[in-house]
């Protein structure tokens, strides 16, 4: 790396850190409270990076201007055309690159993987010939077959993980736009990943298998005469970790779809991968019949939380709903400072088109796509049941997320084909059967696995309430 490839690298590395640092302070700033133990561990390391990035950078900016001052002009060159001279006669263009839809760069990745049946060298070639060796995934691929990856024989080929020893672990630079663009399309049309942004209130990030200690119950205190014995108390405690659990699913597509040049089958490829994700994930994380599976995955945030039913379905019945959960969170001493209310696209819609009798619009700042009512954040989903309108304390709910997704391809595994009910298990102590199994190889089929390590809890009882049966507005007409 030259100068200026280090000094942009440690200022980006800098710039990350300077953002996690804000993201902590303006967190606890927004709680009315001081940093935690872990916080200010994280805080003052955070600080630490800081000052050794910025000691490096002046080290870099030193040595950068030692060798500017020690560089000689080239004799004769005062045009950009004596300077292609001076090369040769070779003029160097710089193509604009292509703006991709998010997810694509990752589709054309595994694409090409897949037609070269995990040949790094190879799918280099037939991305040049697709999409121009200006493109990045060429240049994702050229990299890897220029740093030995010539090819990924087995059954199993990754496809841009962050796992230890994955082909993609050590990208840097433009190559690694097609895993950011991939989790960027994920994460905005989850119920989990609008939080944090846009003013909404974050979650409790915690780490996997880490002990979370929760009061249940508070002791007492008595007055006390003279002379007389003071009273015991005592208190309760629970104890819990969030251990790591996946939601996965495995796509199978024919050759003659991979081979198909067209955007479309791009974009199949994207929406089967990203879809599976976002549908689980968004389901069981609101789904009031959700009690999770111990080992599999986890209960929703609104099963067995505080609930009741809409009082009615025009402004006043909103206000009275909102009033009650928000009465709710008072009952139990529990202020919902970080407050986010969730529901349908559908209902936020209603609520918008509200008016009262002089035409005017009963409550400003929500529509379909958002927003806020009556001062506090609103996330819409329909993946949330019809009819709820759920309010959560954000910083009531844990969250333990990788933060990023594992991509596996192979055209050499056996698949058993079913999506519910499947009797393979590799751990159990007679493992199970599979039924229905095809193999890839044999039917000229490749299979692409999309898996996501995440967990969620409650951090305490009053965390979520929830109301049902809300129709806002009256009944809709069916258009059919």
């Amino acid at each position: 790396m030259n100068y200026s490839e280090m000094k942009s690298a440690l200022e980006a590395n800098r710039s990350a850190t300077q953002a996690r640092i804000e993201e902590i302070q303006t967190k606890c700033a927004g709680e009315g409270r001081s940093k935690d133990a872990s916080e200010r561990e994280e805080f003052d390391e955070l600080m630490a990076d800081i000052k050794a990035a910025d000691a490096e950078l002046t080290d870099i900016r030193n040595l950068e201007k030692m060798a500017i001052a020690k560089a000689v002009p080239v004799e004769g060159v005062k045009t950009i055309d004596d300077g292609s001279t001076v090369r040769g006669g070779h003029r160097i263009e710089v193509k604009r690159q292509e703006k991709l839809e998010p997810g694509i760069g990752m589709a054309r990745l595994v694409k090409s993987f897949g037609m070269a049946n995990g040949d790094v060298e190879r799918a280099s070639r037939l991305a040049a010939a697709r999409y121009g060796e200006s493109s990045e995934t060429f240049g994702t691929l050229k990299t890897l077959s220029d740093r030995g990856f010539n090819s990924i024989e087995k059954a199993e080929v990754p496809a841009g993980a962050t796992v230890a020893n994955n082909w993609a672990e050590d990208l840097v630079g433009d190559t690694t736009s097609a895993f950011a663009d991939f989790v960027e399309y994920l994460r905005p049309q989850t119920i989990l990943g609008k939080f944090g942004t846009n003013g909404v209130p974050s979650l409790r990030r915690v780490p996997f298998r880490t002990p979370l200690i929760s009061q249940t119950a508070g002791g007492a205190g008595s007055w006390v005469g003279e002379g007389k014995a003071k009273p015991v108390t005592s208190f309760d405690f629970s104890r819990t970790t969030l251990e790591p659990l996946k939601v996965a699913n495995i796509c199978i597509l024919t050759d003659e779809v991979i081979r198909d040049s067209s955007p479309s089958a791009e974009a199949i490829v994207r929406d089967q991968l990203v879809q599976a994700l976002v549908g689980v994930i968004d389901t069981d994380f609101v789904l009031t019949s959700n009690n999770g599976t111990a080992g599999v995955k986890p209960a929703s945030i609104t099963n067995a939380a505080a609930n009741g039913v809409a009082s009615g379905t025009d402004a006043e019945g909103v206000r009275d709903d909102i009033r009650s959960l928000l009465g709710e969170y008072i009952a139990a001493n529990n202020p919902p400072s970080s407050g986010v209310l969730l529901m349908r696209s559908d209902t936020a819609l209603a609520i918008s088109m509200m008016v009262n009798a002089l035409g005017q619009t009963e409550f400003n700042g929500i529509g379909m796509g958002g927003g806020t009512l009556l001062g506090i954040p609103v996330v819409t989903s329909q993946y949330i049941e019809a009819g709820l309108v759920i309010m959560v304390n954000a910083s009531d709910i844990y969250l333990a997320d990788d933060g990023g997704f594992r991509l596996d391809m192979s055209r050499e595994a056996t698949v058993e084909m079913l999506d519910s009910s499947l009797a393979g298990d590799a751990i159990a102590v007679v493992p199970g059967t599979a039924a229905s199994t095809v193999s890839l190889w044999q039917t000229n089929c490749v299979g692409f696995l999309a898996e996501r390590t995440i967990n969620w809890a409650a951090r305490r009882a009053s965390a979520v309430a929830y109301i049902s049966g809300a129709a806002y507005g009256g009944a809709v007409n069916d258009l059919s």
